[in-house]
């Protein structure tokens, strides 16, 4: 990959200058944006990029590159120099157009915008934790892939980050958990300046990193110059050998670094420099240039594409020697690093929820869903499980399921009692590729992992997060237990799903869906208590995939209301509807276990299902505000807008109005 010996000092001092050009110069076009960071860490940067990193711009998406991730984003202007630089399809009217409408140097680095950029960071601790589940991705596919002679899985994950992502919780939950599964090829860089938005972080940012991440089981190489590349080079070298444990590599910076007057102030971390600064700056770190001009023997020090397309072309020709000697396994790797699922699913699908249907089982949900994933994963060997420390009320065990540790592969993490942790890392898994990972919690402990789980909506990526005990039905543990707004707020983030199934058929349905749903993440909820199996045809069942459907019709009248219900509320509709229909009152269920794919129906449909003009009453153990969108104002909502009470479940159901009784005088009081 190159020494120190292949560059003199003024050309290593010509390739930082610009970086450090290229991030001022843009954020002062914007007048917008944080050229600190960029310019502190433009050292490490260079020997990183140019001396380690396995990358091909020629081709952002080869399977064995390193993966590098940006955790402290704000900082993104590095990241886009380096990927301009270096041959990306990033030019440079990009980088003036940073921060601007639809280009792709958004303010913080984002997934699917930008040629190599792995994910999108920017919410400070995400970043170093999807890299713990990139580096536990490859991992994984490296046990279950390589062969002797044959590593076709072998490469880095490497991650820049600041003060602020070892500040947020977060970095301790996925850290932590990283030397514990002894991660070796994961190399972090602490970007070490003591400075933050409000000034030096003494003031509230002591800790000893250094004892923090070894007392985690971490390699740290400690106080290494960040602007001495002798000193950078020895560190990664350093981390390279150990393969048993994660490196923190602790570097000190000046953030910065170039500015004459406003390097090591907070004024240089999140604003342009001005003017006046940048054109001091220049000479002070000998860059004659114009803005956004870069000498052409500066591009062609930093032009990784010669030099990536042959690691590529070395490692295509070890693939092709592997699928000589393992086909099998080269085919399946191929199937899985392209996300495709295996080629009899839809079939193995069928079957399952035939069988499924012929048992009519009247079980908690959380159980319909165990059973789901013992039929469902004995074709995805991509099926990455995993829970918060709740693997036996989750209930996300299976007869297959292996535990990964420290010296074993496997598709089963036992994350610990970190929620926020598992579910970024989640998000890394499935950012690496080759596996979809699901991971699960008490639905109310969603609220721990919130961000997360947005932030794998807003990257449009395949990851199943499983919350269960949905409900005031849980019962004793009580108000702090008992989820109420949380069904609601996680269907308000765009692009997720949020699937309450009914019963098993149900179950299974959202199980199968969120498999196969490649272009955003999916939410599924599940009852602590059980709940009756309904009846249904071949035709109905079949109309689960459109969220909403019709369960029951209004016997031989025309509906005189709709009743609108997911989860444990549809056996009360079930009931409800009888009882009406003793007084002589005609109403249609439906059952709505995904209120999104529902929505993105056609008019048409959506019409069928619940008719213009006739009262609507939705049933829902959960906030009401939700369900005015079905309902309109002319109809009612069954729901709880206040916090449960520890009590058994059926006690607390009857207390709050999720009877049948409630639910009769609900549609009569509309009628």
């Amino acid at each position: 990959m190159g020494t120190f010996k292949d560059f003199d000092a003024p050309v290593f001092k010509d390739l930082t200058s610009a970086i450090r050009a290229l991030a001022m110069d843009a954020v002062q076009k914007a007048n917008s944006g944080h050229p600190g960071m960029p310019m502190g860490m433009a050292e490490i940067a260079e020997v990183l990029w140019i001396h380690h990193l396995r990358h091909n711009p020629g081709n952002p998406g080869w399977v064995d590159r390193d993966r590098f991730i940006l955790s402290n984003g704000h900082g993104s202007m590095l990241i886009y120099a380096l990927l301009h630089l270096t041959g990306y399809d990033l030019p440079m009217e990009e980088i003036k157009r940073f921060r601007q409408f639809h280009s792709k140097t958004p303010g913080h680095p984002e997934y699917g915008y930008t040629p190599g950029v792995e994910t999108t960071t920017g919410p400070l601790g995400q970043g170093i934790t999807n890299a713990v589940g990139m580096a536990l991705a490859e991992k994984i596919l490296a046990a279950e892939f390589n062969r002797p002679g044959y590593n076709i899985v072998d490469h880095h994950t490497y991650v820049f980050l600041g003060d602020g992502c070892l500040m947020e919780g977060i970095s301790h939950e996925a850290c932590s958990l990283a030397g514990t599964l002894g991660l070796g090829k994961l190399i972090c860089f602490y970007d070490d300046n003591g400075i933050s938005i409000d000034g030096h972080v003494e003031g509230w940012f002591t800790d000893d990193t250094p004892k923090r991440f070894e007392s985690y089981g971490w390699h740290v190489v400690p106080n290494v110059n960040g602007h001495d590349p002798v000193a950078i080079e020895a560190a990664i070298e350093a981390a390279k050998q150990v393969n048993d444990k994660p490196t923190m590599i602790c570097c000190k910076t000046v953030i910065g670094m170039g500015s004459p007057n406003m390097a090591n102030t907070h004024s240089v971390h999140g604003a342009a420099l001005g003017d006046a600064e940048i054109a001091a700056t220049r000479p002070h770190i000998g860059w004659h240039h114009a803005p956004f001009e870069i000498p052409q023997e500066v591009y062609s020090a930093w032009d990784a594409r010669a030099k990536g397309q042959k690691l590529e072309t070395e490692w295509n020709i070890k693939f092709a020697e592997y699928a000589e000697k393992y086909p099998k396994e080269a085919a399946e790797f191929n199937r899985r690093m392209t996300g495709e699922l295996p080629a009899n699913w839809q079939s193995h699908v069928d079957s399952v929820l035939n069988q499924v249907n012929a048992k009519t089982e009247t079980i908690a949900s959380r159980k319909a869903s165990q059973n789901a994933i013992e039929g469902l994963a004995p074709v995805l060997p991509e099926l990455i499980g995993g829970s918060a420390d709740l693997a036996g009320s989750n209930l996300t065990l299976w007869s297959g399921s292996k535990g990964i540790s420290k010296v074993n592969g496997g598709n089963y993490v036992y994350y610990g009692v970190r929620e926020f942790g598992m579910s970024a890392m989640m998000n890394g898994l499935s950012l690496h590729g080759g596996l979809i990972p699901y991971g699960a919690t008490f639905l109310m402990f969603s609220e721990y992992a919130r961000n997360a789980l947005r932030m794998a909506a807003l990257m449009k990526i395949r990851n199943i997060f499983v919350f269960t005990h949905d409900s005031i039905g849980l019962g004793e543990d009580g108000p702090t237990h008992q989820p109420v707004e949380q069904t609601a707020t996680l269907r308000m983030i765009p692009n997720m799903d949020v699937w309450r199934p009914c019963d098993t058929v149900e179950s299974t349905v959202s199980w199968a869906r969120a498999i196969e749903r490649k272009n955003g993440p999916s939410t599924l909820i599940f009852s602590r208590q059980n709940l009756p199996f309904q009846k249904r045809d071949a035709a109905t069942i079949k109309l689960i995939d459109k969220g909403g459907y019709v369960l029951s019709e209004a016997g031989n009248a025309k509906a005189q209301a709709v009743l609108i219900a997911t989860g444990s509320e549809v056996s009360l509709a079930m009931s409800a509807q009888k009882a009406l229909a003793d007084e002589g009152i005609h109403v249609r269920v439906v059952s709505m276990p995904c209120t999104s794919i529902f929505d993105r129906q056609e008019p048409s449909y959506k019409d069928s299902v619940l008719p213009k003009g006739i009262k609507r009453v939705a049933i829902e153990a959960g906030v009401t505000d939700f369900w005015r969108k079905y309902v309109g104002l002319d109809g009612a909502v069954v729901g709880i807008d206040s916090f449960g009470e520890s009590a058994p479940a059926d006690v607390l159901f009857k207390h709050f109005g999720f009877t049948v009784d409630n639910v009769v005088k609900t549609v009569k009081g509309i009628l």
